[in-house]
């Protein structure tokens, strides 16, 4: 055994000495290990070299076995490295966002500085700030609606977002989601708002969820958070974001948007109002709701739209001015023209009725 281990060290140094691949060497150390397994299978019992060898093709065997055993767990995982795409990979110059909120102490001179704006506002000044430092929000969807979202809830020092999505960014995307560019395409569209958001505003933490949201995790995972807001793009999806907000008693900032319309409504029955089951209890008729694919959208729109989600969720975070809680707010683009219509809680609704 030390024989072969003195040998394996000089063909190891001469081979780095002469610059010969690590593949190389190794490959040599093998042949070498193969060729001893082979004289101590064939030389006699009491044959001066297999007593210089040492052991017996038995134990050989068993430590090529164990070695063998490391070599493939050590191949393997190098191969499920390779297989993890990029963008799951650490950003190394990206900066790294906070796993949780900062907390409630005071605000430091850079949080004073990059807030100044809001800090100004009598209806948020620091109180206000702090407030926001210390919320959590659920952004689900991280296309039209979503990306203004994130980009100005994360502008803005929420102090911990999370964003759902399944979906990659394609080129289509960027006549609209703003938080995305080029370099993005077919990446994740959580990780790429998440590097996004790292370079506006490191002083946010981001949690992704690459992933749809489900029945089996929808109410567990809106109960995590202060409030969620709902940037869908189909009913499905908004009727279980609305259902698990109710049972978690968590309020909803919900939005749609269509060609040149959106709209946009908080539901909060906790706080009195209706749920989005109370204003739509059903699915629209097939071909009456075209998505943004089929029938198109002007791309300022979800910015517009997604400005004023973000806006209302700050408004709830903060206590500041009165809540789209009860009115739907619908803006039309093409006639430049927005107004507010009233909706009210249903006691039948099947959602909500009847809880407080």
């Amino acid at each position: 055994m030390g024989l072969f281990l003195l040998i394996s060290a000089v063909i190891w140094g001469i081979g780095w000495k002469m610059g010969t691949p690590r593949q190389a060497r190794w490959l040599l150390i093998g042949l070498l290990y193969v060729l001893i397994v082979a004289l101590l299978v064939v030389l006699p019992q009491g044959a001066a070299l297999r007593a210089t060898l040492g052991g017996s093709p038995g134990n050989w065997l068993a430590l090529g076995a164990l070695v063998g055993l490391g070599f493939a767990y050590s191949m393997g995982l190098q191969r499920l490295r390779a297989m993890v795409r990029p963008e799951n990979r650490p950003v190394e110059d990206a900066p790294a966002a906070p796993p949780e909120p900062a907390g409630d102490g005071p605000l430091t001179d850079t949080e004073l500085d990059r807030y100044a704006r809001h800090i100004v506002l009598r209806e948020l000044g620091g109180p206000g700030q702090r407030a926001l430092r210390r919320a959590r929000v659920l952004v689900v969807g991280a296309g039209g609606l979503g990306a203004p979202v994130l980009h100005y809830l994360t502008a803005a020092g929420v102090g911990l977002i999370g964003v759902i999505d399944d979906d990659t960014v394609s080129l289509s995307n960027l006549q609209r989601q703003v938080i995305f560019g080029t370099d993005d395409i077919d990446r994740p569209k959580v990780f790429a708002a998440r590097d996004a958001m790292a370079r506006l505003n490191p002083h946010v933490a981001v949690r992704c969820y690459n992933r749809r949201l489900t029945p089996d995790i929808a109410t567990e995972l809106a109960g995590e958070y202060d409030i969620v807001i709902d940037g869908s793009d189909n009913f499905a999806t908004r009727d279980l974001v609305n259902r698990a907000c109710v049972a978690a008693g968590v309020p909803l900032v919900s939005g749609a948007i269509a060609q040149w319309e959106g709209q946009v409504g908080v539901y909060a029955p906790a706080r009195g109002g209706p749920c989005y089951a109370c204003v739509f209890p059903q699915a629209p008729a097939p071909g009456s709701a075209p998505s943004c694919a089929e029938a198109g959208v002007i791309g300022p729109l979800p910015g517009v739209i997604g400005s004023m989600m973000a806006a209302e969720a700050m408004k709830l975070i903060a206590g500041a001015g009165t809540p789209l809680i009860g009115r739907l707010v619908i803006f039309d683009a093409l006639e430049g023209e927005s107004r507010s219509i009233a909706v009210a809680r249903r006691d039948d609704c099947p959602v909500c009725g009847g809880t407080a």
